[in-house]
């Protein structure tokens, strides 16, 4: 047996459960499958979201959790790993472990994965004093000691945006050749009073359990509280990828491409959040969530309206 949905949600995140709100106060039947792995997992706070800001992300994906459960939307912890079309238009997903449930429509909220550079201890202070994101977390590490790691001569784009929440950023090279830069970088970089420090990063220096400098390969530290990495994004496509929809390249990854409401290239499929791009914030994949919920509840309305009257 089956299990049938009016709408399956893949991916239990802002978009996903805020897809999942509109289409459950629409008196849609609903099914949110959430593998539990968030981006912004780990955060220790959610900034930039209004009434929200400070939120604790797992506290905040609770809150739609028992919101949308309100409304008799099902949720269901597992991983989506196959998905087919039919030829009538309708999808069937397969969850690890065997579970088959079918959808007249599909949302797609899948996210991406952060993959960091490969430097000793990077990953075990990202979201705490190693961190991305300016948005994020500028505010709450303000004028302190920056340092920023150049993973491509991107790295000077970023190093300029962090200068605006601190006058002490230094950029380390690390991979990035000097003689890549172009002159008018380099000018901006003086101009920001942003230091810039040749030679790879070996590792970072912790005291107490925080940051405190930043080890090159010959051995010379630079002492630093805040570390600003660029991680490679890893968009999660998989499933609409073997749908056939859409991809765009884009510099930070490859992701679905969407009209305004969410849709994909493939009919009756919706995206929302980062599995369409790298910079969709929290309160925008909430938007598009909703947005995206709002258009499958109309397209599920008038396919029913159309099928009623014969159209």
């Amino acid at each position: 047996m089956t299990d049938t949905y009016e709408v399956v949600v893949v991916g239990g995140g802002a978009a996903g459960l805020s897809a999942a709100l509109v289409l459950g106060r629409a008196r849609r039947s609903v099914l949110v499958i959430d593998a539990g792995e968030p981006r912004n997992a780990p955060a220790a706070h959610m900034q930039g979201y209004l009434s929200r800001d400070g939120m604790p992300p797992a506290e905040f994906l609770a809150a739609g959790r028992e919101e949308i459960a309100r409304y008799g939307v099902e949720l269901v912890e597992g991983r989506a790993v196959d998905v087919a079309r039919g030829a009538d238009g309708e999808f069937d997903v397969t969850l690890e472990g065997g579970r088959a449930v079918h959808g007249r429509r599909l949302f797609v909220a899948t996210g991406l994965a952060d993959e960091l550079p490969k430097v000793p201890g990077v990953a075990e202070r990202f979201g705490r004093d190693v961190l991305h994101c300016p948005y994020c977390h500028g505010w709450e590490v303000r004028d302190q000691a920056f340092g920023v790691l150049a993973s491509t001569p991107m790295g000077v784009h970023q190093a300029l945006i962090v200068s605006q929440w601190s006058k002490d950023v230094t950029l380390f090279l690390h991979t990035v050749d000097e003689g890549e830069l172009p002159d008018e970088d380099l000018r901006r970089l003086a101009a920001a009073g942003v230091a810039v420090v040749p030679g790879e990063v070996a590792g970072l220096e912790v005291t107490d359990d925080r940051l405190t400098a930043v080890r090159l390969a010959d051995g010379t530290t630079h002492e630093r509280a805040v570390l600003f990495v660029a991680p490679r994004a890893v968009p999660r496509t998989g499933l609409l990828e073997r749908l056939g929809a859409e991809l765009q390249e884009t510099p930070f990854g490859t992701y679905a491409v969407v009209d305004a409401t969410g849709s994909t290239s493939v009919p009756g499929v919706w995206a929302a959040g980062n599995a369409t791009g790298f910079g969709e914030q929290v309160v925008n994949a909430a938007s598009g969530g909703y947005r995206a919920g709002v258009t499958i509840n109309g397209e599920l309305l008038f396919a029913d309206l159309d099928a009623a009257v014969g159209v």
